[in-house]
């Protein structure tokens, strides 16, 4: 009987570890220099046809609803793999990118050629967001007026975005898997890490349960040692390093050692200083 519950469970206990993510995670940040995706075949023949015109001509494009409403379209599903939320300066780079690969459709009387641009895709993307919101994307969802004080019920208040390096700020459930099976999960990670020679299993768990804990920490703000508490798998070299990895994509270790050889000089001046009293 008992050989039989533990078939039972490392089966379960498989699955669970198992079942495939619904979302990918988001492999990198922000691009140092972005890249314009490819508009519908038709749209692309159009603008190569008014490209051409611009160049011997000079004739700008004065593009109809249908053709602008596919690039804003195209280009907000491409900021979208690296940000929900890009800052002001991100959304200016991309009707720059828009305008440098396209110069047809720079706008005449702007200063800068695509301020409307700028201005348009600001707007396709807070839509997009809304679309977003009612799919359940969870980065869109803690930003809504019901996660908000009564008091402070605005649509631009605390508006929780990642910081610079977080690539993923706030993942989706694995598929399959909610709240309430991503905690018990976590219960279970109470135990084994009580256990000896377990870290394969312990790191499974805690791929599994990362945006469970992305979701707590953006949600809840715990205190470190209550989340201490909760996540104990969680304070040890191994998994302070994967959980850093599996949020900006960069290996802890290497960018720290990369920037402590960038200052090792400077650091190396300094010890060699010798002042006050030694000893």
């Amino acid at each position: 009987m008992s050989h039989h519950f533990h078939l039972v469970a490392c089966v379960i206990f498989t699955d669970i570890l198992s079942s495939p993510e619904s979302i990918p995670s988001r492999s990198s940040g922000w691009p140092v220099v972005f890249f314009l995706p490819r508009f519908p075949y038709d749209c692309e023949l159009q603008l190569d046809r008014a490209n051409t015109a611009f160049k011997e001509s000079g004739t700008l494009l004065n593009p109809d609803m249908r053709l602008k409403t596919a690039i804003l379209d195209s280009l907000a599903e491409e900021i979208v793999k690296y940000k929900v939320y890009p800052s002001d300066n991100e959304v200016e780079e991309v009707a720059e990118a828009l305008v440098s690969s396209h110069p047809c459709l720079k706008e005449p009387g702007s200063a800068t050629g695509y301020g409307g641009w700028k201005v348009s895709l600001k707007y396709k993307l807070a839509n997009y967001r809304r679309k977003l919101k009612r799919l359940g994307c969870p980065e869109v969802e803690l930003n809504s007026l019901t996660n908000k004080p009564v008091d402070k019920c605005t649509p631009a208040y605390g508006v929780k975005k990642p910081r610079r390096a977080q690539v993923n700020y706030c993942p989706t459930y694995p598929s399959g898997e909610s709240a309430e099976t991503l905690e018990k999960i976590r219960e279970n990670l109470l135990l084994d890490v009580r256990k000896r020679n377990n870290e394969d299993t312990l790191a499974a768990m805690m791929e599994k349960t990362f945006a469970h804990r992305r979701q707590e920490v953006i949600r809840d703000a715990p205190l470190i040692a209550d989340y201490k508490t909760r996540w104990p798998a969680l304070f040890c070299v191994r998994e302070l390093t994967a959980e850093f990895k599996r949020i900006t994509t960069v290996s802890l270790l290497s960018k720290f050692f990369s920037k402590l050889d960038a200052h090792s000089s400077k650091l190396m001046r300094v010890s060699g200083k010798k002042g006050g009293v030694q000893g």
